[in-house]
């Protein structure tokens, strides 16, 4: 089938929130990780992954994830790798290219996510957003990194030590314009979203 396959990570445990699994949290109407997904698919991805751990139930009680791929990560509060490999496990293997966006970050949707799809040209890819130079997310793992993306990916360090180690290979795509890539770590973020 090739195309691109989203990569949700939404398992966190929102410590700094108060213990609130951030993906039910409401923005613009709907559940954070459901808003999330929709951004995925608007953005190009042809099938999502959604990696749910804190308080899963009572985030698929909230969200509508028909035709989406949920995982159950157990092991979430180890950190943000265990997501990020539980999520890569169960990534379609016929798909060209993953690209892996965060639910916290709701300033970051469907427009860089189309303007990383749109800069692919091999699965040997790997591109991220970048934010004034600063390199950011979302980012495209192209299918001949899944294997060590998955390897890597331990504690909170999720893909961080791939994209140093590789560094020179990245493509970075200038988003600064089309989004906004703030956290919604504490109480005082929650006013950043849109109800």
């Amino acid at each position: 089938m090739g195309g691109f396959v989203g990569l949700l990570l939404a398992a966190g445990g929102g410590r700094r929130l108060g213990g609130r699994a951030k993906g039910g949290l409401v923005h613009r109407g709907r559940p954070l990780v459901e808003f999330g997904a929709a951004e995925l698919v608007r953005g190009g991805c042809d099938r999502v992954v959604v990696v749910l751990g804190a308080d899963a139930d009572a985030v698929l009680a909230k969200a509508d994830l028909a035709g989406r791929v949920v995982v159950r990560n157990d092991d979430w509060a180890d950190g943000m790798g265990s997501s990020l490999a539980a999520g890569v496990a169960a990534l379609p293997a016929d798909a060209d290219a993953v690209v892996v966006t965060l639910v916290d970050m709701p300033g970051v949707g469907a427009e860089a996510i189309a303007r990383l799809v749109a800069a692919y040209t091999s699965p040997d890819d790997l591109i991220a957003a970048s934010y004034a130079g600063k390199r950011g997310h979302p980012v495209l793992f192209g299918r001949t990194w899944w294997p060590e993306l998955a390897a890597g990916a331990e504690g909170d360090a999720g893909a961080r030590a791939l994209l140093a180690e590789q560094r020179a290979r990245v493509r970075l795509i200038e988003c600064a314009d089309i989004a906004d890539p703030f956290d919604i770590d504490t109480p005082a973020d929650l006013g950043r979203l849109d109800p």
